[in-house]
């Protein structure tokens, strides 16, 4: 019995998992924004842009989502250009030896609400890996109108503590936790490669 019970579950599962979309985040639309306290002072922000990556989505079933994402540091912006060389340097993220951060994702689960996921995976920064849960909201999934392709919207946040992934100068006078805020927004893989070929055909024979 335990046995039979145990090949219908996997069976189950292997079914939701045929059943699921492989999706491309859009880089200009996967970009986050993250606040610490300053002195107690004030609370400023920095953004970062042009994630690239996959989505693994169900619309069925969110749960079995799974998710990589890589965000390129050199896209780091606080709209102040010597906080912005700060940041680079090897006094915080260093992006000489460590040019991007990461999440893999390792396990999905409904949230409280509808339309709610917790979603637990690996960030890699600075050359450290440590576990990060997200709370995420499943904004929109639908048609894009002004390009008819298959597309889902995100939006997450998560509280982070900086000195967990050895960028802790200043604290406690600045804040060590950090309060992260991310947008993506994937398309249907297949169609969107197609769409970027149509959209690279087109600009060349306007040259």
């Amino acid at each position: 019995m335990i046995r039979h019970t145990a090949i219908v579950a996997a069976f189950a599962f292997a079914s939701t998992a045929l059943h699921a979309t492989t999706y491309t985040l859009e880089p200009d639309y996967t970009q986050g924004v993250f606040r610490w306290n300053h002195l107690g002072f004030s609370s400023p922000a920095a953004q970062f842009a042009q994630g690239q990556g996959t989505l693994e989505f169900d619309p069925g079933d969110p749960s079995h989502a799974s998710v990589r994402v890589t965000i390129p540091l050199s896209t780091l912006y606080t709209g102040v250009p010597d906080l912005d060389e700060d940041f680079r340097s090897q006094d915080f993220f260093d992006t000489a030896r460590f040019p991007s951060a990461t999440f893999k994702s390792t396990h999905v689960e409904a949230g409280a609400m509808q339309a709610h996921l917790k979603v637990t995976g690996d960030l890699s920064l600075h050359g450290v890996t440590k576990p990060v849960t997200l709370d995420v909201t499943v904004i929109k999934i639908g048609t894009n109108p002004r390009t008819s392709l298959p597309t889902v919207g995100f939006e997450a946040t998560t509280t982070l503590r900086r000195s967990d992934f050895g960028l802790g100068k200043y604290v406690p006078q600045v804040s060590d936790e950090i309060q992260l805020q991310l947008i993506s927004q994937a398309v249907e893989a297949k169609a969107y490669a197609e769409y970027l070929k149509a959209q690279e055909a087109k600009r060349a024979g306007k040259k």
